[in-house]
């Protein structure tokens, strides 16, 4: 069956939303290949967590309550904050939305680090505020001095992604105490840690050291990465009431599935989380390796402290993206800049070395450190 024809419409749409391009997933994997490009964690999920799915999947006819309280009392707990000072969402995108939603309109700007995740933009777009992309620096991290520098009076959010997504840095705890001092405290700061568990730099920012000290701090976590669960989507915000119940009203009513809140709950029992964490400890060596493994290749890969590495390959990236794919690797590229792969299984590393090994070149930039 051939695909319809593209069609036009009389409809009248914003012209920056029809322009505006859809978040692209990675492509499937090839057979017998290996989907590196979406930064999954590669384990199923642990049989505490799979067993209160399927009870919370057998009353999928009734609705799920909208708040998720239950989950945001056992995180409350977790974090010694109050239940209304925890937002879950469906994933921490959604979340981000949200924020960006109540605190922005058009005419108003959103700074943040680019290159960075690459939802930004589009969260920025559909809001109706500009987006103030602050370059990245040599080494692919945050310039948050800069970003300070780009805060105007129509400034209203902020973010900071910590470890970096795609590049992988993660800003320090001494660069963002600076950076919050610089920060008017009428303009939302938002600290996207979805990547936060995999960390090990002692130096990084740790949002869980932060609650209570600024008053336009929302800290954002997921459950999609290190507890597994990017197949039901929940994600969680700390932050201030006031803050949150803004957020709260401009979301979709009930986002956060029964089955989500069941999954997350189990995730972080004792037991559970012990073996989800062990799991991440597993993600983080073989990520470490993986680096000093290309380094030595001669490819210049800045620090990782995500579930990620990052090859700047510049003007080769189509190139070098094609090339993996061809040989059993989905990568994820951004043209002109780099691509981002996933530590995945332990069988695709040595694959990945393997085809990196033969591509390795003089045209790589950046430093490696």
């Amino acid at each position: 069956m051939t695909a319809p024809e593209p069609t036009t419409t009389h409809v009248r749409l914003r012209p920056e939303i029809a322009a505006l391009p859809p978040y692209r997933q990675g492509r499937p994997a090839p057979e017998n290949g290996f989907k590196l490009s979406s930064n999954e964690n590669p384990w199923g999920p642990v049989p505490e967590v799979e067993r209160a799915i399927a009870a919370a999947a057998a009353e999928v006819n009734r609705y799920p309550d909208a708040t998720a309280l239950s989950l945001r009392e056992r995180l409350a707990e977790r974090w010694a904050v109050s239940p209304d000072e925890v937002l879950v969402g469906a994933g921490s995108v959604s979340l981000l939305a949200q924020f960006v939603l109540a605190a922005a309109q058009p005419g108003d700007e959103v700074i943040y680090s680019w290159r960075s995740f690459e939802a930004y933009p589009g969260l920025v777009t559909v809001a109706g505020a500009t987006s103030v992309q602050v370059p990245n620096r040599p080494d692919h991290g945050h310039d948050l001095d800069a970003m300070a520098d780009a805060v105007t009076e129509r400034t209203r959010v902020v973010i900071v992604c910590s470890p970096n997504n795609p590049t992988g840095v993660a800003v320090t705890r001494e660069e963002f105490a600076r950076f919050m001092e610089r920060v008017p405290a009428d303009r939302l700061v938002i600290l996207d840690e979805a990547y936060a568990e995999f960390v090990r730099d002692d130096a990084a920012v740790d949002g869980s050291e932060l609650t209570g000290r600024h008053p336009n701090l929302v800290v954002l976590r997921t459950f999609s990465k290190a507890y597994g669960l990017a197949g039901v989507r929940v994600g969680y915000a700390i932050g201030p009431v006031p803050i949150l119940d803004a957020a709260r009203a401009t979301a979709i009513p009930l986002g956060v599935t029964a089955v989500a809140t069941a999954g997350a709950i189990a995730a972080i029992q004792p037991e559970a989380e012990a073996e989800l964490l062990r799991r991440v400890d597993v993600l983080a060596r073989r990520r470490d390796a993986l680096r000093a493994d290309l380094i030595a290749q001669g490819w210049p890969i800045p620090e990782a402290q995500g579930n990620f590495v990052w090859l700047p390959t510049g003007d080769r990236t189509a190139e070098v993206a094609e090339r993996l794919f061809e040989s059993g690797i989905v990568a994820r590229a951004f043209p002109g800049d780099g691509i981002r792969v996933s530590v995945g299984e332990e069988e695709s590393v040595d694959l990945l070395l393997r085809v990196l090994g033969e591509l390795v070149g003089p045209s790589q930039e950046g430093p490696s450190t």
